[in-house]
């Protein structure tokens, strides 16, 4: 019998770890976080948040709306409501008339085009790589800025992938870079897949010979790709964040005059896409090398680059 409960303890103990494993480390966190607005809301108006109830979770919503949140956001947050009772072992109808319905409601009224963050498109990269060549500044740092930049656009990746990456993901191949993704927003279960990055023509834009610079300038051998830099820019070995991506877009957008307000990191990774769908790159291969499971955002950017080349103003002789 005692037998018996020892094992029951034990794959209890494994259960819960394997539930706190189901999601990514960053996933859980922004549940968390969605649901402690949520509870903050129960507890200013006299609610209680776990668990909850459909009618609850529609007047939170509802506040939402009143406060120009996002569509986007509002739909997160629904989902976040729902996990955190899943996790903690209760049920809550997210799919409940009352909070449907209400969500229908609020799109019409509110509307549900979301306007997103400006993709840096060919002339912006262009301008951010010669203002950070022509920056009075250490070239170890400005090879490393470049680098980041010119790979983020080319491999179409998210920030965070960007700066997971060690130096034995690289294999360097007569054709260009191969480069192995070990885990993405979309690759939960850390299967991978392998980036291809051809080298250019234009050197000066070639993100593998930028890579190439690098490595031999940084000396990395193994570890962290992308590093910071201690005082005296003595190369670290600690990893950059993912936020840096984003403040060095802004960062050199604005010194080459560019308002940088409308760009954020993700705006090398629809930059590409973009980019890929002006030049006639099909579905299929912008999907290949952005990693999207889903049709539905690389039609939205196939659709903004062919706003003019197939508009039927063209047609017309004015």
């Amino acid at each position: 019998m005692n037998n018996l409960i020892t094992d029951i303890k034990s794959l209890q103990k494994e259960t819960l770890l394997n539930l706190k494993n189901s999601k990514a480390n960053n996933t859980v966190r922004a549940y968390k976080s969605d649901f402690n607005d949520f509870g903050l809301f129960c507890a200013q108006n006299g609610f209680k948040s776990l668990p909850s109830e459909p009618k609850i979770v529609s007047l939170y919503l509802t506040h939402l709306s009143t406060k120009n949140v996002k569509m986007s956001t509002l739909k997160r947050r629904l989902v976040s409501i729902g996990v955190i009772h899943k996790l903690k072992g209760h049920y809550l109808d997210t799919k409940h008339p009352s909070i449907i319905e209400n969500i229908m409601g609020i799109k019409r009224r509110k509307g549900s085009i979301q306007k997103g963050k400006k993709p840096i498109l060919i002339n912006n990269l262009k301008k951010i790589i010669n203002v950070i060549d022509h920056q009075k500044k250490d070239e170890i740092k400005k090879i490393r800025d470049r680098s980041i930049i010119l790979i983020g656009f080319s491999g179409g990746f998210r920030r965070n992938e960007i700066v997971s990456l060690n130096y034995e993901d690289l294999d360097f191949v007569q054709e260009g870079l191969k480069i192995n993704l070990r885990r993405s927003k979309t690759d939960q279960f850390g299967e991978g897949y392998i980036k291809g990055l051809p080298y250019f023509d234009n050197t000066e834009y070639c993100p593998v010979v930028s890579i190439e610079k690098w490595i031999k300038i940084s000396k990395i051998n193994s570890g962290p790709l992308f590093r910071r830099f201690n005082k005296g820019l003595n190369l670290s070995e600690n990893r950059l964040t993912d936020q840096t991506v984003a403040l060095l877009i802004k960062e050199y957008l604005q010194i080459a005059g560019i308002d940088s307000k409308n760009y954020s990191g993700h705006s090398l990774r629809s930059g590409f896409a973009t980019t890929a769908a002006e030049s006639g790159a099909e579905e299929r291969s912008i999907m290949a090398m952005t990693g999207h499971k889903s049709t539905e955002m690389v039609r939205r950017y196939i659709k903004e680059a062919n706003l003019f080349k197939n508009n039927a103003l063209n047609k017309l002789k004015i």
